[in-house]
């Protein structure tokens, strides 16, 4: 069985770190201290949105389709994409306003905490 490599400690949440590679066909070992890739430190969650999302070809009207999610929710998976990749992700105020009022349409907040969240 294969089991994929793990880029965060299922036990602290803190980077793994590869220590040993092997070759099938030839069978050499190579044994040091290795950087995952970028992508090998995304969750199973994330991993799936990004494949959708080029399956997809960043076509966020599909990715909802298909994901069964709003716009707002898009944006803030790949915010996430992005965040957990190492690169800085600039808060939009208005995504965050969306965000608000589509929690607020789909009943998962008060009309209270939704007045509050967009006064804050």
């Amino acid at each position: 069985m294969k089991y994929e490599l793990l880029g965060k400690c299922p036990v602290c949440d803190k980077e793994m770190q590869v220590t040993e590679l092997s070759c099938k066909s030839c069978h050499t070992v190579i044994s040091g201290e290795f950087e995952p890739c970028k992508f090998c430190k995304l969750s199973k969650q994330q991993k799936h949105f990004v494949e959708i999302f080029i399956k997809n070809r960043g076509n966020i009207k599909e990715i909802e389709k298909e994901l069964d999610i709003s716009y707002p929710t898009v944006r803030n998976k790949l915010e996430e994409v992005i965040a957990a990749l190492g690169y800085r992700v600039e808060q939009k105020e208005t995504a965050n306003r969306k965000d608000i009022l589509d929690k607020l349409s789909k009943g998962e907040i008060s009309k209270e905490e939704a007045l509050k969240l967009l006064s804050d």
